[in-house]
């Protein structure tokens, strides 16, 4: 069976969480992507997540100002990580059991991001 390690994403596109709400709405729209990992403040401190959805329902549909708002305010943190060796099985309990579409990777470090397109993807069989 796969593992979380076999099918991430990577490299993994990150942001401070002192970045504006603007400049990740810049990024993820120059990368393609629906979110960014939010890199540790400090050593030993974890990591954190901002989607498009926080975006909409945390800054602009409330009509706050994404160049005013930073990261660090509309994140979540800590986030749900998974380990590299987990199985895919593993993973989409994970993710289903939380209500998530992503996840970062980790082991001692940041080692990719698994998404829920990354395991449809692999996992199309009937594609063959």
């Amino acid at each position: 069976m796969q593992t979380a390690k076999e099918i991430m994403t990577t490299p993994v596109v990150t942001i401070a969480a002192s970045a504006s709400v603007a400049e990740a709405m810049q990024l993820m729209s120059d990368k393609h992507l629906r979110g960014l990992m939010v890199e540790p403040s400090s050593p030993g401190d974890s990591y954190g997540i901002v989607t498009d959805s926080d975006i909409v329902y945390k800054v602009a549909a409330i009509g706050k100002n994404p160049d005013a708002v930073k990261i660090g305010e509309v994140m979540t943190k800590p986030c749900v990580e998974v380990d590299p060796d987990m199985t895919v099985q593993e993973v989409c309990q994970i993710l289903s059991r939380n209500h998530l579409h992503r996840a970062p990777v980790v082991k001692d470090k940041l080692l990719g991001v698994i998404t829920v397109t990354d395991i449809l993807r692999e996992t199309m069989w009937w594609q063959g």
